[in-house]
């Protein structure tokens, strides 16, 4: 039998249409926080690098971000930003801070919840250490539009918990082939055994747009025949030495060099942030900021 293509639009809603009306997104008269895990399979996918851009990007736009660097034994998003924290989410974790003094500011006043380095002690968090987390984030003070979680790479337990615990999952991959097997794995991994149905694929380091279609043609095919899964295809990032260039001076791209090519795909992937969600609905699992998703829920 002749495998059929599986081509982008597929899926409804799979390719979301870029709009470019800056305010888009603001229609609602009360807001909702929508929080995202930007996650691979596979490190050295550019997934912090993702994070970073898309952050900043929203907060230009004049959203309120916060970012959570679940990445709690290799931590990196303050470096990423140029900050150096005096306390992190392992002063949380063990009783001798709360979230609010853990709080630092980024770039357009991005909030930044920094993890340790370099510490095992919290690399896997019990069901106490979870719950406290997903308490204090429900009752902080601020109010974000975006909480953009940086999950640490590959299968652990906590890449699992911060990826349930988000409404959408995105996942950062590239062209090469370990990458996509991984990032396929994790999926697989979501669905069969914590129920995730819904995935948003971002295709890192390409050539070409071609070349990230073809990434995203595959793990869909895969997903069809062997998954109970949607994957929504969220856009692509090209390779780019400026890059390199942008981590060691500890900036981030789209301010270093905000006319680049990479920045202008780091715009479209915020703008695909900002498009209305599916569903508001909350998922089977504890969610950060659950409570007030469901209140919005019941006065929508």
């Amino acid at each position: 039998m002749v495998e059929q293509e599986v081509r982008p639009m597929d899926q409804a809603g799979t390719l979301r249409a870029m709009k470019k009306n800056p305010n888009m997104g603001e229609k609602r008269t009360q807001s909702t926080t929508r929080v995202f895990s930007i996650t691979s399979g596979k490190g050295g996918v550019g997934k912090t690098a993702v994070v970073a851009n898309t952050a900043v990007l929203l907060a230009k736009l004049g959203k309120r971000v916060l970012v959570l660097d679940a990445d709690l034994g290799l931590a990196n998003i303050d470096v990423v930003f140029g900050l150096a924290p005096s306390l992190n989410l392992n002063h949380f974790f063990a009783g001798d801070s709360d979230l609010q003094s853990i709080l630092v500011e980024g770039p357009l006043g991005i909030k930044i919840l920094p993890a340790g380095s370099g510490v095992q002690r919290f690399t896997r968090l019990d069901s106490q250490q979870k719950l406290l987390l997903l308490d204090a984030l429900d009752y902080m003070h601020n109010d974000f539009d975006f909480v953009l979680i940086d999950t640490e790479a590959g299968i652990s337990e906590n890449v699992t918990y911060f990826n349930t615990a988000a409404q959408e999952i995105l996942v950062v991959t590239t062209p090469e082939p370990t990458a996509i097997t991984d990032a396929y794995a994790l999926m697989k991994l979501l669905s069969n055994q914590y129920h995730e149905k819904h995935f948003n694929l971002i295709v890192n380091f390409i050539k070409n747009e071609e070349e990230a279609l073809d990434v995203y043609r595959k793990l869909t095919m895969v997903a069809n025949r062997y998954l109970d899964i949607s994957i929504d295809y969220m856009g692509s990032i090209p390779k780019d030495k400026q890059m390199v260039e942008a981590i060691r001076k500890q900036q981030v791209l789209v301010q270093l060099f905000p006319e680049s090519k990479t920045s202008s795909a780091f715009e479209a992937l915020a703008r695909n942030f900002l498009q209305e969600p599916q569903s508001l609905q909350a998922k089977g699992s504890i969610q950060f900021f659950w409570k007030r998703l469901l209140d919005f829920g019941n006065k929508g």
